[in-house]
């Protein structure tokens, strides 16, 4: 399996926009897989909205790939969506990584869009069965209950030619729509141990559905820190994560030096996963640029060493 290290951000920890290119320029020419942009419209903390960034990227950058993590569907127009996503994996000549999913029932959205969770699920899989469509057929007719076409036409067509098309998502509904249409799976908060009975699942699922996923498109996302679990900087973060999941933070968070982050990332290997999306503690600007060096000088390395890439 091609092991590949990418990194994301939630909060937007920069100021003004240089500091966000002159992390951009770091991970470029650091050799950083990948950079994955959080999914969210609205929120009273500092964020960026993710299709914006991929459109970026693509001209910043000539090496990296991108995607978002994870687009909420259920919040977006899915023909919209699919024009973007072509249109920018058009000027980046190939480059973009799609990654869709509900949303979380939690998410703020909901309530000030005045939107339903209770439909989210159904809705989601209509707009992937749009995207999927408009990406590869030159003429499409649809005829679902939360959205119709009618002769729609979208060109030009991404270039590649099989766009990927990444699930996010744990539950028993995310792993039958991985099987059905996603080429990849993406995981959220969940600890290794608990992302090894979703790989299987989704495994087995896409071999009853008569279809395959490669076995180095599943991924995994946590965050890291290079210092101690009982810093005052990651008192928020586990608060918060504890809300969201019984998991003991420890399994999730990867806190210490270079050798606890590459065991972290062996341990998710061993649980069936091979891309990753690793996002720094911290909402300042020096502080995330500094873990982000550490990470491209001492981790990547590591990685390489024990895992090739």
């Amino acid at each position: 399996m091609g092991i590949g290290v990418g990194i994301g951000l939630a909060e937007c920890p920069f100021s003004e926009a240089r500091g966000f290119w002159r992390w951009v320029d770091m991970c470029e020419s650091g050799g950083v897989d990948s950079i994955w942009q959080t999914d969210r419209l609205i929120s009273p903390m500092p964020m960026l909205e993710c299709m914006s960034v991929m459109a970026a990227l693509a001209g910043r950058t000539t090496r990296m790939r991108f995607g978002m993590n994870v687009v909420s569907l259920a919040m977006r127009d899915p023909v919209l969506c699919a024009k973007q996503c072509a249109t920018i994996d058009f000027l980046s000549d190939g480059r973009i990584l799609p990654a869709f999913g509900i949303g979380s029932p939690l998410a703020p959205e909901w309530e000030a869009m005045g939107l339903s969770t209770k439909t989210r699920g159904r809705v989601t899989d209509e707009a992937l069965d749009v995207i999927a469509r408009l990406w590869t057929e030159d003429r499409v007719d649809y005829d679902g209950r939360h959205f119709q076409l009618r002769g729609a036409t979208m060109v030009p067509k991404p270039v590649q030619a099989e766009l990927p098309m990444w699930i996010g998502g744990g539950s028993k509904a995310a792993i039958a729509r991985t099987a059905r249409v996603g080429t990849g799976w993406m995981g959220g908060p969940e600890t290794p141990a608990q992302i090894a009975p979703i790989v299987a699942g989704i495994r087995a699922a896409v071999k009853d559905a008569g279809r395959s996923i490669d076995d180095d498109h599943y991924g995994a996302a946590f965050p890291f820190y290079f210092g101690r679990l009982g810093d005052d900087i990651m008192k928020g973060p586990i608060a918060t994560y504890a809300k969201r999941s019984k998991a003991d933070p420890a399994d999730y968070f990867a806190v210490g030096d270079a050798d606890v982050i590459v065991e972290r990332i062996a341990q998710y290997i061993d649980a069936g996963v091979s891309k990753f999306i690793v996002r720094p503690v911290g909402t300042d600007e020096a502080f995330v640029l500094h873990q982000t060096e550490r990470l491209i000088n001492e981790v990547l390395p590591k990685v390489e060493a024990r895992f090739g890439s």
